[in-house]
């Protein structure tokens, strides 16, 4: 398989996860005060937070590279916070990431698959 059809799959795998929070916040409902007093839902949210990080840690450079508008360092880094200092996450924060950056995520992932 070359690298563009195995960044391509990885996207696909992202799509998936991006997709399981939207299917989160559908069952718990979309309300941030919901979210933060829920430990289910932000273990499910967080668990899919994890995996994108360690998806996207599996992007080769070259496609990092070719596509800046996505801040893949800090999508590793969250990924991290939750790995490692789960106990001590600011759900607010995590809320943020919800609303605001995995839709854009999931969008421009789905932009570059159809291409």
């Amino acid at each position: 398989m070359n690298e563009t059809n195995r960044d391509i799959r990885i996207l696909e795998h992202i799509v998936n996860y991006c997709q399981q929070i939207t299917e989160a916040m559908e069952h718990f409902g979309n309300d941030q005060a919901i979210f933060l007093n829920n430990k289910v839902y932000q273990n499910a949210v967080s668990l899919c937070i994890l995996q994108i990080g360690e998806l996207v840690s599996t992007l080769t450079d070259d496609f990092k590279r070719e596509n800046p508008d996505i801040p893949w360092r800090d999508i590793k880094l969250m990924r991290n916070i939750v790995a490692h200092r789960y106990g001590t996450i600011d759900h607010t924060i995590t809320w943020d990431v919800v609303q605001n950056d995995i839709p854009i995520l999931q969008a421009y992932c789905n932009k570059i698959i159809s291409k």
